[in-house]
């Protein structure tokens, strides 16, 4: 079992950066990477980025276009998501997730362990 802790979310204006957090804890045997998705109000869940577990191939989703950055601090277990000029649009809840998949994982489906999400909210 893999314990994920989000962190970082809050009311932001637009233009403004923001550094979410997830700290993972407990068994991490068959992880092989952890990624961030999103869901806004009435939406579905979205992919937003992944990286390795060991904190290499940061992978991104078309979205992003250079906005949003990924990276893993191994010493501290904990993954980041760093977004640069925030939008309205960024407004969502932000979920960190743990995947055992071999292959690059974009679909909520293949993560097996979730935290509890993070708000995000960006004012215009």
């Amino acid at each position: 079992q893999v314990q994920l802790v989000e962190s970082g979310g809050g009311l932001v204006q637009a233009g403004d950066s923001l550094r979410l957090s997830c700290a993972a804890s407990g068994d991490s045997f068959g992880i092989n990477s952890q990624g961030w998705f999103r869901q806004a109000p009435g939406k579905e869940r979205e992919f937003v980025a992944r990286i390795s577990w060991s904190g290499t191939s940061p992978f991104y989703a078309d979205f992003v276009k250079g906005r949003f950055t990924i990276s893993r601090d191994n010493a501290k277990n904990t993954v980041y998501l760093q977004i640069y000029s925030l939008k309205p649009d960024d407004t969502a809840v932000y979920f960190c997730a743990a995947s055992t998949y071999s292959v690059t994982a974009v679909s909520p489906s293949m993560y097996r362990y979730w935290g509890q999400g993070t708000q995000v909210t960006v004012s215009s």
